[in-house]
């Protein structure tokens, strides 16, 4: 399976099309900008922020636990939804990160590179801590008396996110060093969500969640060197 970067019949160039190219741009010039410019667009933009709702929003707790932990929270002043909030976001990420992975495993197996031994395992072992930090989370928002199935809002914006990373790992057509970049990019962001929810759990006052989140935020700081060396090796293959 070679799926080196090669010149090709790559025509979106528009040196590719020396008549057409200097035609469309005049064209796009003649017609000169859209009536009211830049500020309408922002106008129109901005008028529909104002008036949309939110994304979604934290499920009211259905158990006696979870009311009692809402309550005690407004009383000293904190909002427990943001946590509960950014618990859910974490627990939906890490969910697809699982997946992420076994997309990653897949475009491995199918290079069938005996080169490629060390990378599937290292890829193994992060899909199954990915894992393992999903179910930890489960147990913390059952814990604090959450539903850890609910869609939170935060779990909504990173689904939208991360959309494209899930289509770049399952495009039969993207190399083992594309699928690496991508890996990078969810690892760089996971990385820096746990230490988001570290500071959060302190400041709220879960000591004992905090300690777990700073030894998940470790993991995902080795999971990011992990992934970033591979990268530099695969891209110095492709370059020889």
């Amino acid at each position: 399976m070679d799926k080196a970067t090669k010149t090709g019949m790559n025509r979106t160039g528009m040196q590719m099309a020396p008549v057409q190219g200097p035609m469309q741009v005049k064209f796009a010039l003649d017609q000169g900008p859209s009536p009211g410019g830049m500020q309408a667009a922002v106008a129109q933009r901005t008028a529909a922020i104002v008036s949309a709702g939110q994304l979604g929003s934290v499920p009211v707790p259905a158990t006696g636990k979870g009311v009692l932990t809402t309550v005690a929270g407004k009383l000293t002043g904190r909002n427990p939804e943001v946590l509960i909030d950014k618990l859910g976001q974490r627990a939906a990420y890490e969910r697809s990160g699982v997946r992420l992975y076994e997309a990653m495993l897949v475009k491995v197996e199918a290079d069938r590179d005996d080169r490629n031994t060390g990378l599937r395992t290292d890829l193994i072992k992060i899909r199954d801590e990915e894992e393992a930090h999903f179910h930890m989370l489960v147990d913390i928002i059952e814990k604090l008396g959450a539903d850890p199935t609910a869609q939170t809002p935060g779990a909504d914006a990173s689904a939208m996110a991360s959309l494209g990373l899930v289509q770049v790992l399952t495009d039969p057509r993207t190399s083992i060093s594309q699928g690496l970049e991508a890996l990078l990019t969810a690892e760089l962001t996971d990385h820096a969500s746990w230490e988001l929810l570290t500071e959060l759990a302190e400041r709220q006052g879960h000591d004992d969640l905090a300690a777990q989140s700073r030894e998940a935020e470790a993991a995902e700081a080795r999971h990011t060197t992990i992934i970033r060396q591979w990268l530099r090796e695969f891209v110095a293959r492709d370059a020889t």
